[in-house]
């Protein structure tokens, strides 16, 4: 199995790294725009599998798409931070002109491929994906969920000092400020979070965890990379391995929770097919509200982008 990432900066490398580490694939190509990082990055990956005992082939390649043909899943990380000055409607347009040219060329060189989409604003750059590659909805993804969740479940182990893989949470809407973490469907080895927590204390945690991206600009100057990229992995091991894993997931929905014609997170099983199912869950009217305002967020950006000579 062959898999791509486009973008070898420290979301697209470490996503790279992470798959080869795990062994998920046979081999994954790393491609760039500019000469030499991917092939450089590449190579250090590569060199590091006698000490970390595995097999997976990294490949770099500088802006060459038939190296990448016949992939089975492509990652797409292209794209710019937000830069003093620029507004939001400029980093969509920018971004967006580069997923669709990405888009364009992946879908020539691997036609049957998944795609997972990582580039900001993640809610927006999935939509353009999607409209450019016109393959079917449950091939063409953004990974902002499962991020977002480990945030929050790494939250809660350090405030109730516990492991993090005992942890289980749910969360949905847009990847950002809008999200809506899902504390009634939080639990602790099945011990429903707020048995465990003070309300108080839960709603900080949600709110950290809403900012979360927003934490780490402040602290390092740049957004994160380690949790972005493992991420992406996962949902790349889950897929491959078809292990029908229950993930949020940004897709296009049409009709689920009331909502047609938005990109927006939502759980799903995810495998072999990509998307093989969406998981429609019972939310009460709060939820329901909270879920409306993120559809209402995400919509308008979506309509900057539809809006813009093209």
């Amino acid at each position: 199995m062959k898999v791509t990432v486009v973008g070898a900066g420290n979301v697209g490398a470490t996503c790279a790294d992470v798959l080869a580490y795990r062994e998920v694939v046979n081999e994954i190509v790393l491609l760039d725009i500019k000469e030499g990082v991917a092939e450089g990055k590449a190579l250090d990956i590569w060199q590091k599998a006698p000490i970390d005992m595995y097999d997976s082939r990294t490949i770099g390649v500088t802006n060459d798409y038939a190296r990448t043909a016949g992939s089975d899943i492509v990652v797409i990380t292209s794209g710019l931070p937000r830069k003093p000055g620029m507004t939001r409607d400029d980093l969509i347009a920018t971004n967006a002109g580069i997923v669709k040219s990405v888009t364009e060329q992946i879908v020539a060189h691997s036609p049957n491929a998944i795609i997972i989409v990582v580039s900001n604003p993640l809610d927006v750059m999935t939509y353009v994906a999607a409209a450019t590659a016109k393959l079917p909805r449950t091939r063409v993804m953004g990974m902002a969920g499962i991020l977002d969740t480990a945030r929050y479940r790494a939250f809660l182990a350090t405030e109730l000092n516990v492991s993090p893989k005992d942890i289980q949470a749910m969360l949905m809407g847009g990847h950002g400020d809008t999200m809506v973490p899902l504390p009634r469907y939080t639990t602790v080895s099945g011990i429903p979070v707020t048995e465990l927590i003070a309300k108080d204390k839960l709603d900080a945690i949600v709110n950290r965890t809403i900012n979360g991206g927003g934490e780490l600009v402040k602290l390092m100057g740049t957004s994160a990379w380690y949790a972005p990229g493992s991420a992406a992995a996962q949902m790349v091991e889950a897929i491959a391995k078809d292990q029908r894993r229950v993930f949020p997931v940004c897709m296009g929905l049409e009709g689920e929770y009331g909502i047609k014609d938005c990109y927006l997170g939502v759980p799903v099983i995810l495998g072999k097919n990509g998307v093989e199912r969406v998981i429609e869950l019972q939310l009460n009217e709060d939820e329901k509200a909270l879920l409306e305002i993120s559809r209402g967020k995400v919509k308008e950006v979506m309509d900057v982008y539809d809006n813009m000579p093209k």
